[in-house]
């Protein structure tokens, strides 16, 4: 599945338009960005609450295929304008990083 039909499929609010046809072959959840960075899998969907310039800079070191803010996490400027750079996806939503999950594996 690509990261557009995550998008579609979970009906995810696109922040960042990065690489939409990028393949997702996995989830991660977690908030803790050196542990992220550890143990995220390459194609992962990242499931977090953290929207700042560090979460990016963790998705692209773990080169996960998208960052998806849990609910309704904000997205800051520095994080926008570093994610666009990147070409870090970022989309979000208002549900838990467990509905999200359940989700994601249901699709996967």
């Amino acid at each position: 599945m690509t990261v557009e039909q995550l998008a579609e499929n979970l009906r995810l609010q696109t922040l960042v338009a990065g690489d939409g046809s990028r393949e997702v072959t996995g989830g991660y959840c977690g908030d803790l960005l050196s542990w992220v960075m550890g143990r995220a899998q390459a194609g992962d969907a990242w499931l977090t609450v953290m929207g700042n310039v560090n979460a990016v800079a963790v998705a692209v070191l773990a080169d996960t295929s998208c960052i998806v803010l849990a609910e309704d996490s904000p997205l800051d400027e520095d994080a926008r304008a570093r994610a666009e750079a990147q070409g870090v996806t970022v989309l979000r939503s208002n549900r838990t990083i467990f509905e999200l999950a359940a989700a994601l594996s249901r699709l996967l």
